[in-house]
């Protein structure tokens, strides 16, 4: 009990002389702002202060921003994480390209990693521990002043005394010892100030050099290395649009349906907007059953169509130029061949010229609509391009109605075509 009583009684008497020397710092501060009191000035401390101050206001900028630049980069590391997978998934397998894709999409997520990683351990962990070295300055500064503050009031106290003739001398000695200590106390604080201060504002040159060229280094690599694999991802989706180009590109071949035929066609008449007051631009049979029942088969029922039985399904009509390969010719019956036609199988059609062509060319035609290829084994065009209108390459083959096998004069590719897309030149 007695040893509580005396640590209570000490504690009682410290948190005294605390407030009391609170109180006596905030009336020595008050007369020294109201001017009452003259106040120890040290101007080179002070510029050392404005530039602690800026220091570290600029230094809680960067830590911000280089945290804020941070949580970006981990974003984007996500981002194009995320992307890469998708496209990854959606790439078919059967796609030129679709292992280096992977392969580089595991590269591209390496480097975000990298990145990050590098930002993190050698930008912003040396950015925390230069920060750090502010609070704990800034309390020193704050000491400091407080200890000018108290040595102030105790050298107004002496010369307040001194200044009395009927001083108390024992006072008088007592005052001027805690002047002095006051003093001692404060000149150490100040001495270290004046040292300390200018070494921490000088370090922010070599700490920004340091840590500006981690930055900048690493997003160099991360860039130069970034751009190479793009340019790689570049290589893969450039070759699959040349493989589209050239119709090369695997395709998955599905059963082809039999052609649907009617034996016995029905024609009705009774509508006066019936088919037969407009016929429609089909192709007539050459078999006697054709002239006799009029249509055989016609492509569609509307401008014609470049439906082929044989593939089924598919058909694009533009409005025909000229009557389509296969039925009579309109030139009394002959045919106008190239040395290596074959009468029985090609016709020349009305319009169309024979002379001075290329071996194998029965004739010309010019495309008059676009056309967009739906098989392997098609003809894709543009509109005005020529083309040269050659023999099937089985001759025992039968040649498909309103169809002709053709090569293309600016590409040299080959393939079947609809006839009524182009017209004989």
């Amino acid at each position: 009990n007695y040893l509580a009583g005396n640590m209570a009684d000490t504690k009682g008497g410290n948190l005294s002389r605390l407030v009391l020397k609170q109180a006596g710092r905030a009336k020595e501060k008050i007369l020294q702002n109201l001017g009452k009191a003259d106040k120890t000035t040290d101007e080179i401390f002070e510029e050392h202060l404005q530039n602690f101050n800026t220091q570290q206001v600029n230094a809680t900028r960067l830590h911000k921003d280089i945290n804020n630049y941070l949580r970006c980069i981990r974003a984007m590391q996500t981002a194009s994480k995320n992307l890469m997978e998708t496209l990854s998934d959606i790439y078919e397998k059967e796609w030129v390209g679709q292992d280096m894709l992977y392969v580089q999409a595991q590269n591209n997520e390496m480097l975000w990693a990298d990145l990050a990683h590098k930002l993190s351990d050698q930008v912003v962990i040396p950015l925390n521990t230069y920060q750090a070295q502010f609070p704990e300055m800034r309390k020193k500064i704050d000491k400091r002043g407080r200890k000018l503050i108290d040595f102030d009031a105790e050298r107004h106290s002496v010369q307040q005394m001194q200044n009395n003739p009927n001083r108390n001398e024992a006072k008088f000695i007592k005052a001027k010892e805690q002047m002095e200590n006051a003093k001692r106390t404060y000149e150490v604080l100040n001495s270290e100030l004046h040292d300390e201060l200018p070494a921490l504002h000088d370090s922010r040159i070599l700490f920004l050099v340091t840590n500006m060229q981690t930055l900048f280094a690493a997003e160099e690599v991360f860039h130069s290395e970034t751009a190479k694999v793009y340019s790689e991802l570049e290589g893969v989706v450039d070759k699959l649009a040349k493989e589209v180009q050239k119709g090369t590109l695997p395709r998955k071949t599905f059963p082809k349906p039999l052609p649907i035929t009617n034996v016995n066609p029905v024609i009705s008449n009774s509508s006066p907007n019936s088919t037969l007051a407009s016929p429609p631009k089909g192709e007539w049979t050459s078999s006697d059953e054709g002239k006799t029942n009029g249509f055989d088969k016609f492509k569609n029922a509307t401008n014609g169509s470049s439906s082929r039985s044989k593939y089924g399904g598919h058909s694009q009509s533009p409005t025909k130029d000229y009557e389509p390969i296969g039925g009579h010719s309109e030139t009394n019956g002959t045919s106008r061949l190239n040395g290596n036609g074959r009468s029985d199988l090609y016709d020349i059609p009305s319009g169309a010229t024979t002379d001075n062509l290329p071996p194998g060319v029965l004739y010309k035609v010019k495309a008059t609509y676009k056309y967009q290829a739906e098989d392997m084994d098609e003809l894709q065009f543009e509109v005005g391009e020529i083309i040269d209108v050659i023999e099937y390459e089985d001759p025992e083959e039968q040649q498909e109605e309103g169809w002709l096998m053709g090569v293309k004069d600016t590409t040299g590719q080959k393939g079947l075509f609809p006839a009524n897309f182009t017209k004989p030149i």
